[in-house]
């Protein structure tokens, strides 16, 4: 499909691949086309299965340009917050496949999909934006917020804390997490499992469900990123 993901359709699955050759940074390149691909499986596929490269599913924003002009700032988080409110509100079913580190916006895209599968090993996954200089954004909030659990919240968020992928079901990162060679197996079984369901209905129920939550989201966005950048 790109340099950055690779589209597939087989049985009504539609699989994205994210594998840059790096680290899956959240490049525009990258969100575009995954932003692409959601676009593509709307008319091609019942259900959306997303994963990384072995080892890694995403490591956060692009940091070469968070780091530098306030203009290219401004212009990837807000690619970034459309393409996670575009994954969080998509009709379909989002499967999202955890393949080892999500960390930033990585751990976002976890909260932005429908049902999170992680590989167990040796992984980070959460919010380290406080710990290297950075702080949330309202929408990353958001997320947070409707998919953690309360308990663990500040600590996730303010405290940055990092998780490995079974503490990350505990957390909500994650709804489970399984052993490297049960991982595509289970993929394929929980999208079918998804792909049982009324498309109509789901969709109906998610628009009724999150809808409001990307409304407030989206009231504030332009306000929010003026008064950061």
């Amino acid at each position: 499909m790109s340099e950055f993901v690779d589209y597939e359709v087989a049985d009504g699955f539609a699989t994205l691949t994210m594998d840059d050759g790096k680290a899956n940074a959240f490049g525009l390149g990258m969100m575009a086309a995954l932003s692409d691909g959601l676009d593509r499986a709307g008319a091609e596929a019942d259900v959306v299965v997303i994963q990384g490269k072995a080892g890694l599913l995403c490591a956060g924003f692009d940091l070469k340009v968070i780091n530098g002009p306030a203009e290219g700032v401004r212009e990837m988080v807000e690619a970034g917050a459309e393409l996670l409110l575009k994954t969080y509100m998509h009709p379909q079913p989002v499967i999202m496949g955890c393949t080892g580190h999500a960390v930033a916006a990585g751990a976002l895209f976890l909260c932005a999909a429908d049902y999170r599968i992680g590989v167990s090993g040796d992984f980070k996954i959460g919010l380290n934006e406080t710990a290297i200089g950075l702080s949330l954004p309202t929408f990353g909030l958001e997320l947070a917020r409707d998919r953690l659990d309360n308990r663990h919240l500040s600590r996730a968020t303010m405290g940055a804390e990092l998780y490995p992928p079974t503490a990350a079901v505990e957390i909500g990162y994650l709804d489970e997490a399984v052993r490297p060679g049960e991982f595509q197996a289970r993929l394929v079984a929980k999208a079918a499992e998804y792909q049982a369901l009324d498309k109509a209905g789901y969709g109906l129920v998610k628009q009724r469900l999150r809808g409001a939550r990307e409304a407030l989201i989206r009231s504030g966005l332009s306000a929010e990123l003026d008064a950061r950048l």
